[in-house]
């Protein structure tokens, strides 16, 4: 399958470019950027076209069969959105867009032109992470119906200048929107899909979130990119009547994660099946629980 790129920040270099190029079955046949000269290196260093520029948008979709991306939610929406349009499969970065009509309309053109799509939780994709995900369920807690309750947190660290993470649009949204939906995907995996939210500020970007599940569990998530760095940490843990139960946080290789993204993007597309626990209707979802918490911190929310 060929992959077009779409970005050629820090994230696309090393990450997504690096697992493309290296999963049995891919290539990465096109890199779009908005700066020339970052384009150019990039596709070089892959054997890929480079693509320039808004006019050139089109013709960069038209030159492959799937398109992967690592630009902030605000490019990545409308992009995507004319990429499944033109039958292009999609591995999409999270938060999926900045407001709900946007995820809406990305995930009704995936849904109108029948491509696969996957959000890269990049947790979801690691196997220590699924696997736990999977014993969690399978013992099943309160009363038999899964676990009760559940936390999680990440710390982040990511807005010191030197930080290669330290980007305008996480500085503008903070951890809310860069850190929350990876938080987020994982309780909804552990306890069910989010029903209703609660959001508290504190210091900075730092947010508390009460979530109401489905099934009638409850958890609580604590996210910031703003921790000073000596406490930036990752925890997340579910607990009920089978006990208590910590995720794994031995450390992750990002780029095996999307390795394994691109392959079940790939087996996806040759199947003809568009269902998966992580695709863009599941970035719809956590985009509508992020929105919601967020109007509640605006003044008068």
């Amino acid at each position: 399958m060929r992959f077009g790129l779409v970005g050629t920040g820090y994230w696309a270099r090393v990450t997504h470019a690096t697992a493309i190029s290296s999963t049995p079955g891919a290539t990465l046949g096109a890199v779009w950027g908005r700066n020339q000269q970052a384009a150019k290196e990039l596709a070089s260093e892959h054997g890929a076209t480079a693509f320039v520029g808004e006019d050139t948008i089109d013709d960069f979709i038209s030159a492959v069969d799937a398109v992967a991306f690592s630009v902030p939610p605000y490019v990545q929406a409308p992009i995507a959105t004319r990429a499944a349009q033109a039958g292009r499969h999609l591995l999409l970065e999270k938060p999926l867009a900045l407001s709900v009509a946007e995820a809406d309309a990305l995930v009704e053109a995936t849904e109108v032109a029948g491509v696969a799509s996957l959000v890269f939780f990049t947790l979801r994709f690691a196997a220590e992470i699924r696997a736990w995900l999977t014993d969690e369920n399978a013992r099943g807690g309160w009363a038999g119906q899964g676990w009760s309750s559940g936390h999680g947190e990440w710390l982040g660290a990511a807005l010191t200048p030197e930080n290669p993470f330290s980007t305008p649009w996480r500085h503008e949204h903070g951890g809310l929107w860069d850190l929350g939906p990876h938080v987020l995907s994982l309780l909804w995996a552990s306890l069910g899909p989010v029903s209703g939210v609660h959001a508290t500020r504190g210091a900075a970007d730092l947010t508390h979130l009460v979530l109401t599940h489905e099934g009638g569990a409850t958890s609580t998530a604590t996210v910031t990119l703003s921790a000073p760095p000596a406490a930036a940490a990752m925890n997340l843990y579910v607990w009920g009547e089978a006990g208590r139960s910590i995720m794994p946080t031995t450390p992750i290789d990002p780029v095996q994660c999307l390795c394994t993204a691109a392959s079940e993007l790939m087996a996806m597309a040759a199947s003809g099946q568009v269902r998966h626990p992580c695709d863009a209707r599941l970035g719809r979802d956590i985009v509508r629980v992020l929105a919601e918490a967020q109007a509640q911190l605006l003044p008068g929310g």
